[in-house]
């Protein structure tokens, strides 16, 4: 027998691997929701805890095998490191019953020698729980590389961007599972009936220290068929990401325009800031993914949002001379600030793919700037970590448009950067790792 979880687990992972699918979707399936607390928590567990320490696993795979976790069969690699998570890393759950189950998986889905080879390792492995054969790397940036599981380009850089102190605490936190966080949908129900509605099914929340409205949930389970997110009544959204919808500060009655908006977390926010009048029109050149928006939208009562399949770059279609009171560009990026949610990231990304979307960014935002009023706001936001793709984005976009200026948004301190700028750390705030620019087009000059 294999357990409803593990073997979810197993093939989430087979499609992260083969399909380049994101955990996070895969998790977020009715296939996920059907099974009972206690195996949908184990699958999450399983999932999100063997791709962040993808690493070190592949590195004791090696070390107790003998082979290149590459040159092993996709489903032998797959049911030894979720074998060896266990062990590692899950204290509650028995040797026996880690071993066993992932020698099953091997059996049922590798080939004829897989599970011969996975119960060899795994009890080995079992046989020394403390062992850190890492430690005998000789050099310093592979050996942190595989004890934090992160990809030596990743440590190198982050060291020199951040110092070795500060990235050795990112890294430690990435690996660490994130609080739920979600905001009250104040166009659905009232703060008073969504507060009700979350105590009758025993979850405990308490106020963001830092983002007005967010909510993190210290006790209970908030699954997809709780009452209050069914009812469209609560989301679920990173603190982070809630913060850029206070940075891009939408009234009641403003324009605004947001590129990138898919898949809607800071449209819905803005219009529930907004109170829902006025109008945002939301773009994306991704017509799937505008009508997971279409239907984020009515699920949460919003009824100034238009999406619009729209590039970011020409004309805005149906609105080619509208200029707007606020414009978000949600940028496309490496998504390096979002590793705790998002591990797979840390494994496909590569240093070279920095440029190439740096490229992209800085377009977008000359782009969106055309569309800005005299005296509006331009904001631009990421969930990366990297200066490529921040301050080098907005500072070139400066030296070039000098109806531009920066302003100093009003967040807590530890939010701002020398410069002006807003930066969240999963090591510092406990939030994802965001990056935003609040800038204003000034007023044309006094003849």
């Amino acid at each position: 027998m294999i357990s409803p979880a593990r073997k979810l687990a197993f093939g989430i992972l087979r499609r992260v691997a083969a399909q380049r699918g994101h955990a996070s979707d895969l998790l977020a399936s009715p296939c996920v929701d059907r099974l009972p607390e206690r195996d949908r928590r184990l699958a999450y567990e399983l999932v999100l805890g063997v791709l962040r320490w993808q690493r070190q696993l592949d590195h004791l795979i090696a070390h107790y095998s003998g082979r290149s976790p590459e040159r092993l069969d996709e489903p032998v690699r797959i049911a030894l490191r979720l074998g060896l998570y266990q062990l590692r890393f899950l204290e509650r759950i028995p040797a026996y019953a880690a071993v066993n189950e992932a020698v099953a998986l091997a059996k049922r889905y590798g080939p004829p020698w897989g599970a011969g080879l996975v119960n060899a390792v795994l009890r080995r492995a079992a046989s020394t729980p403390n062992e850190r054969p890492w430690e005998r790397i000789a050099d310093p940036i592979e050996r942190v590389g595989v004890e934090l599981s992160h990809p030596s380009w990743l440590v190198r850089k982050w060291m020199a961007d951040f110092g070795t102190e500060e990235a050795l605490a990112l890294m430690r936190a990435n690996n660490q599972a994130p609080p739920v966080v979600i905001r009250f949908n104040v166009l659905a129900a009232s703060t008073e009936e969504i507060a009700r509605a979350l105590a009758r099914e025993g979850i405990e929340i308490e106020p963001s220290p830092y983002v007005p409205g967010a909510y993190r949930v210290r006790s209970g389970s908030l699954s997809p068929n709780s009452e209050a997110r069914r009812r469209g009544w609560v989301y679920v959204q990173e603190e982070a990401s809630q913060l850029i919808a206070h940075l891009v500060a939408p009234e009641p009655g403003m324009r605004v325009l947001e590129i990138c908006a898919a898949p809607g977390s800071k449209t819905t926010h803005m219009a529930a800031l907004m109170g829902n009048e006025g109008m945002i029109v939301a773009g994306d050149r991704h017509l799937a993914r505008l009508r997971v928006l279409k239907q984020l939208a009515e699920r949460l009562c919003v009824r100034i949002a238009y999406p619009l399949a729209f590039e970011g770059r020409g004309p805005v279609p149906l609105l080619p001379t509208q200029l707007f009171d606020r414009v978000l560009v949600d940028a496309p990026c490496s998504g390096t600030g979002t590793l705790r949610r998002h591990p797979e990231i840390k494994w496909r990304l590569a240093p070279e793919e920095l440029s190439h979307m740096a490229r992209q960014q800085a377009a977008l935002l000359r782009e969106a700037a055309r569309w800005v009023r005299p005296g509006g706001r331009l904001v631009y936001a990421t969930c990366s970590l990297e200066r490529e793709e921040n301050e080098e984005i907005v500072s070139s976009f400066l030296s070039t448009r000098r109806d531009f200026h920066p302003v100093v948004p009003p967040v807590a301190e530890a939010f701002r950067t020398e410069s002006g700028y807003v930066r969240t750390f999963p090591h510092r705030q406990g939030m994802d790792g965001f990056f935003a620019a609040v800038l204003e087009k000034n007023f044309a000059p006094t003849p």
